[in-house]
């Protein structure tokens, strides 16, 4: 995974006439797919990691974010960890009810997800594509054990494996690649959908990143929501707001 370049948003209509538009675009492709970023869980009081207070302003990516790094001292990387474990207590907001409300009624066909946190499960949503993984498992990355996080979570840390070695969360550290897996889940979501969803994401990371261009350029519509938009040109529709407020109302102007 590697930043990639971000773009200037979009001046035009009014966010209401933006709304109208959003949703009967949707309407009349039979449903969207989502892909999701940080900005979706900030509501929920998980902070962004790249923010003024994220863990990437205090931990060195280099030093903490590699599967170069956890491999070479587990321990010191499990400092920055056991930090990240308390995002897993948090709650969904309203966009995220949203988002399982429309997957309900059938104007959602799943989202692609880079956060870790599984908040998207938690507010009801079926199909869900963790793209980097997620903290609901960890495995042991000599003998291969798979251990739950509540296990983790009631033992002390770091988690060791019953062989001795310390536990890695089944998240994708960045000199890791994407999971084929997860790979095959989003082509299989991308091919079946004319619309994507873009919230809450800065399009930084590649190759998540690459995922609206591509989806654009194989002739899909984007609508981005954001509070910042980054796509432009590669959005069609930019709803420009917090992604509680906007993706609910969104949610609402559908049947």
């Amino acid at each position: 995974m590697q930043p990639a370049e971000s773009a200037q948003p979009i001046d035009g209509k009014s966010l209401d006439a933006f709304l109208a538009q959003a949703a009967a675009l949707i309407r009349r492709s039979g449903g969207a797919v989502a892909l999701t970023g940080a900005g979706a869980s900030t509501e929920s009081g998980v902070p962004d990691f790249r923010g003024k207070n994220g863990l990437w302003s205090r931990f060195d990516p280099l030093e903490y974010g590699t599967i170069g790094a956890f491999r070479r001292d587990p321990v010191k990387v499990w400092a920055m960890l056991t930090e990240l474990l308390a995002i897993v207590g948090v709650e969904p907001n309203e966009g995220h009810r949203a988002m399982a409300d429309m997957e309900r009624r059938g104007w959602l066909h799943g989202i692609i997800t880079q956060n870790i946190d599984g908040l998207h499960q938690k507010a009801g949503s079926r199909t869900v594509v963790e793209f980097h993984g997620s903290l609901a498992t960890f495995s042991c990355t000599s003998c291969g054990q798979k251990v739950s996080l509540a296990k983790v979570r009631s033992g002390p840390l770091p988690p060791r494996c019953r062989c001795g070695t310390v536990l890695k969360p089944d998240l994708i550290f960045f000199d890791e690649v994407i999971p084929p897996l997860a790979l095959r889940q989003t082509e299989e979501l991308l091919a079946r959908a004319k619309v994507l969803i873009v919230a809450g994401t800065s399009c930084r990371v590649v190759p998540a990143s690459l995922i609206p261009h591509r989806f654009r350029e194989n002739g899909g519509a984007v609508i981005e929501l954001n509070l910042e938009p980054a796509l432009a040109p590669d959005a069609d529709i930019v709803l420009q707001g917090s992604f509680s407020q906007i993706m609910g109302r969104l949610a609402a102007a559908l049947p």
